[in-house]
């Protein structure tokens, strides 16, 4: 096989990998509109970027939060409190996840954890509450006093006291937890219900410090709800005034921190069948690669062939001139060449030598010019002998002396 065809085939190749992996990695990607994760990266109607840049603009902090839990830490800055916003997050968090959670909420400087659906629901156990949801029923909000006229917004689910507190039990050998317990309340405020009155979200104030506020239903705080009903105002006096950091959990929403690009596609082929074919693909061709490099047989000699010198070029001609008789020939080639070296560059010689060389003849002006011209006038008469054709060459190159610029 030619070497371009290899080359051809490899690139062919390379672009059908890259045209699979392209349309697989596009497959899982949802439409703007279409996201119902409610993160604070996501614009459309189901996200909550309005809701973050409103804090923004309020003078709040906003941070994204994309790494693991065990890198939350504290706001040591004075007077700070901060939220820590879970909502409806999209991968389940594990039971270590749920500790170090309440470990960050058990800090005395009265941060609030805000938890809202039901994926959140294994922390709101922790705190005594679950989350009934129902996925084909919806339940219409009470407006609270004071709110702005309109149609609030419907939720799918509502705040149920928990009857068990045990968190994450495929988890429990691994981590060393078999439970989370309660911790007392000082007070339990009622914030949002229901027209038949039940509980949509309420705020849980610890006697050892710190908060948490537990909403049934992410919907209250996407873009399309704090956009067209009256909900708007009410979800930002949930935090306008009462912290001055928010932290975004983004992580389990599939936005963690990103790593490379070759560590993401290493990951991606770990996991895709996709990618097993493609690192079977690649051993096969590595396989075939190491047995086309192994040589079978014995090694072949190669024909050295060396090329000719040109002054090995020049004497097979006069070799070839003089076994042909061909002296004739040999002194118009000479006086040829020195009729192109003497002409303008650019400028091609053309018609018979001797005429030319008679109008030389009558322009030179040193002696030895003279006798070089009229040697060669002599010379072009045919049937001369190699001696001729030697003082053909002497006389060419004394004229070329006598005239060269």
């Amino acid at each position: 096989m030619q070497a371009r065809t290899e080359t051809l085939i490899a690139a062919g190749s390379l672009l059908l990998l890259v045209g699979v992996a392209t349309a697989l990695g596009s497959r899982g990607n949802r439409e703007a509109e279409e996201d119902p994760r409610p993160s604070s990266f996501l614009a459309g109607p189901y996200g909550a970027r309005g809701l973050a840049e409103a804090l923004e603009r309020m003078g709040l902090r906003v941070r994204r939060f994309r790494q693991g839990f065990r890198r939350l830490e504290v706001d040591t800055t004075s007077g700070s409190r901060s939220a820590f916003v879970l909502l409806d997050p999209t991968e389940p968090l594990r039971a270590l996840e749920v500790e170090r959670l309440r470990a960050w909420n058990d800090s005395s400087r009265g941060d609030e954890l805000v938890l809202a659906g039901p994926s959140a629901d294994n922390v709101m156990r922790c705190y005594g509450y679950t989350v009934d949801w129902r996925d084909l029923d919806s339940i219409q909000i009470r407006a609270p006093r004071g709110s702005a006229t309109g149609a609030w917004p419907r939720v799918a689910g509502v705040l149920a006291s928990a009857t068990e507190t045990v968190v994450d039990s495929s988890r429990k050998e691994d981590v060393g937890l078999t439970g989370c317990a309660v911790p007392a309340m000082l007070r339990t405020d009622t914030l949002l219900t229901t027209t038949t009155g039940r509980v949509v979200a309420l705020r849980l104030v610890r006697q050892e410090g710190g908060a948490v506020l537990a909403v049934s239903d992410p919907a209250l705080f996407r873009n399309r709800t704090l956009r067209e009903t009256p909900a708007g105002p009410f979800v930002l006096g949930l935090f306008a005034g009462r912290y001055t950091r928010v932290l975004f959990e983004e992580a389990h929403h599939g936005f963690e921190e990103g790593g490379s690009l070759a560590g993401a596609a290493f990951d991606w082929s770990r996991r895709s069948p996709w990618g097993w074919a493609m690192w079977q693909l690649a051993v096969v061709g590595v396989l075939a690669l190491l047995a086309g490099a192994i040589r079978f047989g014995p090694v072949r000699r190669v024909l050295v062939r060396k090329r000719r010198s040109p002054l090995e070029h020049v004497r097979a001609l006069a070799t070839a001139l003089a076994a042909a008789r061909g002296h004739d020939v040999a002194i118009a080639a000479i006086v040829e060449g020195l009729r192109r070296r003497l002409q303008p560059a650019g400028q091609r010689s053309r018609g018979d030598w001797r005429p030319w060389l008679t109008h030389l003849g009558q322009h030179v002006q040193s002696p030895r010019a003279r006798e070089a011209v009229a040697t060669l006038v002599t010379l072009a008469r045919p049937g001369q002998s190699p001696a001729g054709v030697l003082k053909a060459a002497n006389a060419v190159e004394d004229l070329w002396q006598e005239l060269r610029p």
